[in-house]
């Protein structure tokens, strides 16, 4: 078991779950993150024609480095239930998870993620709505938004004021991040100022945004992230900011 003081501010290269069981219970305020979305499963053509979809040069048709985006689907709502069973432990009692993940048509029908979070106490859906992107199916329009689970503890509130936000957030996405899926900060950032929170777990840390936004807002985070190369990545970001924050003062 890890001692929380030595995890602040630290990510930890490993995976998810080997990681996670590893955190003491209830010793963070607030998880934001945002998973991989098994998209290479799709029944659909954008993943698999080699136009690759909406993502400009089919970055995402090989999924992520060290996860292909391609488990059979019963396996894949397993691993994220139990992932967000270890979230919820890790918790404290007044604390939340941000758990942001996109729905999509799946044989003609909607697959909205009820399966993964059925039984967590979901409090609140968010709507990012991200604009953009490409739909080469012509039985939908084309979708320009993504979900926000706000999973709860009993004890959780916003901070003072955050409730005025409503619950559909226009905010456009991240660019010129070397990552096929990045957060974009200012998405983060409006989860995190909305809370009180001081210690911020992303355990899909992948390109190092979650620590980006906790740094901007005086806040402690910890992450992980099984891709070493991301790994690096995201600790070149959070040095690369350290730097322009030195730079500005």
């Amino acid at each position: 078991m890890y001692n929380l003081e030595s995890l602040r501010n630290k990510i930890l290269c490993g995976d998810i779950l080997e990681e996670i069981r590893k955190i003491p219970p209830q010793s963070v305020d607030l998880v934001v993150t945002s998973p991989p979305y098994n998209l290479k499963n799709s029944s659909g053509n954008g993943m698999k024609d080699g136009r690759g979809g909406k993502w400009a040069n089919a970055e995402l048709i090989n999924g992520y480095e060290s996860h292909n985006d391609n488990m059979p689907h019963e396996e894949y709502v397993a691993w994220q239930r139990e992932c967000l069973s270890e979230m919820m432990r890790v918790l404290k009692d007044d604390g939340a998870i941000f758990y942001n993940h996109k729905w999509r048509v799946q044989k003609g029908l909607i697959q909205d993620r009820q399966d993964i979070i059925e039984g967590f106490p979901v409090r609140q859906v968010i709507i990012w709505q991200r604009q953009g992107g490409f739909n080469f199916n012509p039985g939908y329009f084309l979708p320009t938004y993504e979900v926000i689970y706000m999973i709860t503890k009993p004890g959780f509130k916003l901070a003072k004021g955050a409730n005025s936000h409503g619950d559909i957030w226009q905010i456009g996405q991240a660019k010129g991040i070397e990552h096929p899926a990045p957060f974009p900060v200012e998405l983060v950032e409006r989860v995190i100022s909305s809370t009180n929170a001081k210690v911020i777990l992303d355990p899909f840390m992948g390109s190092g945004t979650t620590a980006i936004a906790s740094m901007n807002l005086s806040r402690d985070y910890i992450g992980i992230e099984v891709s070493h190369s991301y790994c690096e990545y995201a600790k070149k970001r959070i040095l690369e900011e350290t730097a322009q924050h030195k730079l500005m003062l």
